[in-house]
């Protein structure tokens, strides 16, 4: 089981590359995020592979990161989705971005490649979701709300005072603030945005709104991310 070349790249197709290693040339199909990241004939280049064994042949597949592989081999376990269509996914959405529209259930995002219908979108959301949400989305997590305030204990009245009921303010409702950034993130949407590229920009808005999540204020914020 191959696992890992490093060569000298020999060519460089359409959706794969040929890696020299000792004078043995290895046909690699890939990404074309991957192949873009490779240099130049004659270059050393090294890549992170998965070999499918079939009856008729052995293809193997490269990846210039672990993210890339791991998301491969995901993908391929959804009905319909074979290394082929994973490959072409995977040329249109980085590794970040396939995680933003999985978790924003973004299908427009996932028909951009080739092969790609609303129903295998709708597949892919639905099987791998879940497993998304598992996982850390660094800027576009959703903040966890905050705990509410702990009430202070009121200070004992002087002995010889009479007793005095102590009347309190209402308590006001704690917002949820992942009610308010998904409410920003369908009124980006409703402005043309794409769902996926509003849930990141909705994401980094609140790192930099800090303790001030309105909706508002994500909505500003959300709009400077995506007119930047």
């Amino acid at each position: 089981m191959i696992a890992k070349l490093r060569g000298i790249v020999d060519f460089i197709g359409e959706d794969s590359v040929i890696i020299d290693v000792n004078g043995v040339g290895y046909l690699v199909f890939a990404s074309r995020r991957t192949l873009s990241m490779l240099p130049q004939k004659g270059g050393d280049a090294g890549l992170m592979i998965e070999t499918h064994v079939r009856e008729d042949h052995i293809h193997l597949y490269g990846f210039a990161d672990n993210a890339e592989k791991q998301w491969f081999s995901l993908l391929t376990t959804v009905q319909g989705v074979g290394a082929k269509v994973a490959l072409a996914l995977l040329s249109v959405l980085s590794p970040t971005d396939l995680l933003r529209a999985l978790a924003a259930q973004d299908t427009t995002a996932l028909c951009r490649a080739p092969g790609i219908g609303p129903k295998v979108a709708t597949r892919i959301v639905g099987e791998l979701k879940d497993k998304a949400a598992k996982l850390n989305l660094g800027p576009v997590a959703a903040p966890a709300a905050p705990e509410p305030a702990k009430p202070t204990k009121s200070k004992k009245s002087d002995k010889s005072s009479a007793d005095v009921s102590v009347h309190t303010a209402p308590v006001e409702p704690v917002v949820d603030d992942s009610v308010v950034m998904a409410d920003a993130v369908s009124a980006l949407v409703n402005l043309g945005y794409g769902r996926s590229e509003a849930f990141g920009a909705v994401g980094k808005a609140a790192q930099q709104a800090g303790e001030d999540k309105s909706i508002d204020t994500l909505i500003r914020l959300g709009l400077k991310e995506l007119s930047a």
